[in-house]
């Protein structure tokens, strides 16, 4: 099991960690060793038919794969395999499984708060009565606004997109999608309206970012997009900074004719002088969206079934096949 100390006691509890003992022989690194070298990653799979990995386990690389060659199977306990997996990796036949099913809705759900906190304008209170502005002064926020009959925009139908347009929905508003993967009749059987990124952004009160780091997808949302929002409008991201120009949100946050909630950033850990943490419209939390207890227990429960189908000769039922590697965050 390549995976941190920190990483198995996040994901894997007692029983969680007894069914995976009973698939068979678990085989840890060493004390004080780094799964993120590696020297060390080889030296552990070297008689392995499946590894588990975790934040800070090195990639499957060309000299990594020679020292493994037993491996078939590589289970991460996260959703973004990319770090870890490389073309050599299908190349050598081994298959990829992740546990990003198990986050979508705790992700979702965090999105739904954020969204709640600035329609509702909770962090502009919070930071006037916290830097001691007056009772008059803090009261005299833009104006809120309810979920309940508001237009909200998703970027990326993905799993997180999905849960979040979901929770939304039971609240009311009404959802405007933009994906190039989503066809007309997923948009049906979803209840939302399937429409280009510039459209949604200039019709949406909220806009919910939820797609992946592609080619495509990088710096999407940038000055030109920026401006299309209307007067007020609220920006969410819990999905990837990258999506992201940091500079024009900057410059847009700035003017304060629009809010934004960020869960991530493109210095993480994010410097304690960063001008987003002085910004009054802004709600910042630490890329923690995925973090709930019940995500992390269904995530390692999700990788030791993966495991035991494997083992077994079933279908994997979270594969990540090669074909679909490349549209993957």
């Amino acid at each position: 099991m390549a995976a941190t100390p920190h990483v198995r006691e996040l994901f894997l509890d007692a029983d969680t960690w007894a069914a995976l003992q009973r698939l068979g022989e678990v085989r840890l690194p060493a004390d004080g060793t780094d799964v993120g070298d590696e020297a060390v990653l080889a030296g552990l799979l070297a008689d392995a038919d499946v590894v588990v990995t975790g934040w800070g386990t090195a990639p499957l690389t060309t000299s990594v794969l020679a020292a493994a060659p037993r491996l078939r199977l590589l289970a991460h306990t996260g959703a973004s395999v990319k770090p870890f997996v490389t073309p050599e990796s299908f190349a050598g036949g081994v298959r990829v499984t992740q546990a990003g099913d198990a986050m979508a809705y705790a992700v979702g759900e965090q999105a739904l708060a954020l969204t709640l906190a600035l329609l509702h304008r909770l962090h502009r209170f919070d930071h006037a009565l916290r830097t001691g502005a007056d009772w008059a002064s803090a009261k005299d926020a833009p104006p809120r606004r309810e979920l309940r009959g508001a237009t909200v925009g998703v970027v990326g139908a993905s799993r997180t997109g999905r849960a979040y347009l979901g929770l939304v929905r039971a609240f009311g508003a009404r959802v405007l999608v933009a994906d190039p993967y989503l066809s007309d009749a997923e948009a049906v059987t979803l209840g939302v309206e399937r429409v280009g990124v510039d459209e949604l952004l200039a019709r949406s009160l909220v806009v919910s970012l939820h797609a992946p780091v592609l080619p495509g997808t990088v710096g999407m949302i940038g000055a030109r997009e920026l401006a299309l929002l209307p007067d007020g409008a609220l920006l969410v991201n819990t999905a990837r900074s990258a999506l992201v120009d940091e500079a024009a949100l900057l410059a847009a946050l700035g003017t304060g004719r629009i809010d934004a909630a960020l869960d991530v950033f493109d210095a993480e850990p994010l410097p304690v002088d960063h001008p987003l943490r002085r910004l009054p419209n802004v709600l910042l939390t630490p890329h923690e969206a995925a973090g709930t207890v019940e995500s992390r227990r269904r995530a390692g429960a999700i990788v030791v079934a993966e495991i035991d189908r494997f083992l077994r000769g079933r279908p994997l039922a979270h594969e990540v096949r090669p074909e679909q590697f490349d549209r993957t965050g």
